[in-house]
């Protein structure tokens, strides 16, 4: 029996109104009642994907890029195959709601008097729920229609405040049901901040920054995902100070200012980065989330640090309770106007155009990761390949690699760099170009590619041009180095559960419905770029042959043992 206004267009609405406009879908029988709601609801349309974590990936894409994502799975296998997505999304701070459904009021009756197993069930209904609330920050299951509205803006405004994802699963009958329709909009939760330690720990960063010989700004994650971009420019401005960025805020701001000093990787960072952040003696940590790819800088410099995140606020030792970054940027701001000693004129800024290399490479030179790179950049700077496209990396050699490319536009990179999952790249890239209308330009490693290959199909269903470097080695690089990085000499052997099997990527992509490329040179390259940067509505996959031990400078310096000093 249709009803006037469900449960399942009550949530449609609330998305529409918060500006979705996509939600992904693998299709399941219990979730059938919102799936078809979705089908008839106007101003969101359903995006399929090929299999569940590819899903998650690609609303992960677009929640990065536009505010906020949804993705509509079957209960049990199809919420279970996606937590790994999921996960990544409430590590890296991007909201995304799940959405399911779970056996109905009647299979529950039946499961209770005649001890029925439902499928997909584990004979625990609250299992799903139990797993997802590991990686979200609210979840609901909704059993009762006149509840439900209640229950879904609660989810809602918690994934918006928190800019994390949520979990809402109905019984499979709830989704049909009628029920209100919503009455006002829905905000972020007001969270106010301790007025006594804001004003602390403004007046001890200007202090610090005031007296500093060399300090310089760290800007991270968070700074893109609480829309704080604007106000963090005019902060840098005010300030007069040099600036890096963590590898997952890559292009939080744009790069071709002086005042940029390059992406900061630990020790797989640039020459130049590393030594300005070596030589400085207090860092302004902004909205930056520290993964142990910087242990040797909280090691050797914790005390040096003003760190302020969603999570804490601190400056060296000292920690402020209850402090909010959105809150924080607006008062130092508001200080910074107040103190004669900003902007800074006797810090030196390093324009970063001295930094930028020119491709030497001999056209006849076998690929690597250093030509590679180097040929895509200069390529790409020629034609302003970033002012439309995004550059999406994965956990891979290449992830580091790309650390050092410098001059890219404000929101022209896009990584998984704190939660590293391999094949995450692949996977988000449909997110990212529905939800950008920017062309995903992926660098890819084979062992990350492997695991997402059915994404191409998603691709190429939904006609986006997506361009798909696959860095091919046949071996997990990055793992490799990390367990043994002696294998990369050449008398060295390779651990046997590192390495990759072949495959033939050209025919891979014409079986998906995608274009299917092989290069093994630095000019089949350099010829091929040009006629994927023309292609439309059609995703290109290109198999970039490197040897197997190539290993990216960038990647010997971060796994590799630092030299003891000689006695």
């Amino acid at each position: 029996m249709s009803v006037e206004f469900s449960v399942a267009d009550y949530l449609l609405t609330r998305l529409k109104e918060l500006g979705l406009t996509k939600v992904f879908q693998v299709p399941g029988d219990y979730v059938s009642g919102f799936m078809d709601a979705l089908e008839a609801f106007d101003g969101i349309d359903a995006v399929g994907e090929v299999f569940e974590m590819g899903a998650g990936y690609a609303a992960d894409g677009y929640a990065r890029v536009h505010g906020l994502g949804a993705v509509s799975l079957q209960y049990g296998v199809g919420t279970f195959s996606a937590v790994n997505a999921i996960a990544g999304a409430f590590v890296e701070r991007n909201p995304v709601v799940v959405i399911s459904a779970s056996p109905s009021t009647k299979n529950r009756e039946q499961a209770k008097t005649q001890n029925v197993l439902f499928h997909h069930s584990t004979g625990n209904f609250e299992a799903d729920r139990n797993v997802l609330e590991q990686v979200t920050v609210a979840c609901e299951i909704l059993s009762d229609a006149r509840q439900a509205p209640w229950q879904i803006d609660s989810a809602l405004i918690a994934a918006i405040t928190h800019r994390q994802p949520v979990y809402l699963e109905a019984w499979q009958d709830v989704w049909s049901l009628e029920c209100a329709r919503p009455h006002g909009q829905l905000s972020p939760e007001p969270r106010p901040s301790n007025h006594d330690a804001l004003q602390a720990l403004v007046a001890n960063t200007v202090q610090r920054l005031g007296q500093a010989k060399k300090p310089l700004v760290l800007l991270g994650v968070e700074v893109m995902r609480y829309d704080l971009q604007g106000q963090v420019q005019w902060l840098i401005d005010g300030l007069g100070l040099p600036f890096s960025s963590t590898l997952d805020a890559k292009t939080v701001l744009d790069e071709s200012q002086h005042a940029f000093i390059g992406t900061f990787a630990g020790p797989a960072s640039r020459l130049e980065t590393s030594k300005a952040v070596d030589e400085c003696d207090c860092i302004l940590a902004i909205g930056v989330i520290f993964t142990d790819d910087y242990l040797d800088l909280l090691n050797t410099r914790f005390d040096s640090i003003i760190q302020v995140n969603c999570d804490l606020a601190r400056t060296g030792p000292d920690y402020y309770p209850n402090v909010r970054l959105p809150d924080y940027v607006d008062a130092l701001l508001k200080a910074l106007d107040l103190d004669g000693r900003f902007p800074r004129h006797d810090v030196p800024l390093t324009a970063p155009q001295a930094l930028l290399r020119t491709c030497n490479a001999d056209a006849d030179a076998a690929l690597s990761y250093a030509n590679f790179f180097d040929t895509l950049v200069e390529f790409a700077q020629e034609h302003r390949v970033w002012e439309t496209s995004t550059l999406i990396l994965g956990e891979s050699s290449s992830l580091y690699v790309s650390s050092n490319i410098q001059g890219m536009p404000r929101d022209s990179f896009l990584s998984d760099a704190i939660w590293g999952s391999l094949g995450h790249e692949t996977g988000c890239a449909l997110g990212v170009a529905l939800g950008s209308g920017r062309r995903p330009i992926v660098v890819a490693g084979d062992g990350g590619f492997m695991m997402v290959t059915q994404s191409l199909a998603a691709l190429a269903r939904n006609k986006v041009n997506a361009l798909v470097f696959v860095m091919s080695n046949q071996v997990y690089a990055i793992e490799q180095a990390f367990v043994d990085i002696d294998a990369f000499d050449p008398e060295g052997q390779f651990a046997p559960f590192d390495t990759l099997p072949s495959l033939n990527y050209p025919a891979l992509a014409e079986g998906y419905g995608a274009l299917g490329y092989r290069i093994e040179t630095v000019a089949q390259l350099q010829e091929l770029l040009p006629h994927l940067l023309a292609l439309k509505d059609r995703p290109a996959l290109v198999e970039v042959k490197i040897s197997e031990k190539d290993l990216a400078i960038q990647i010997d310096r971060l796994a590799r043992p630092p030299k003891k000093p000689s006695k």
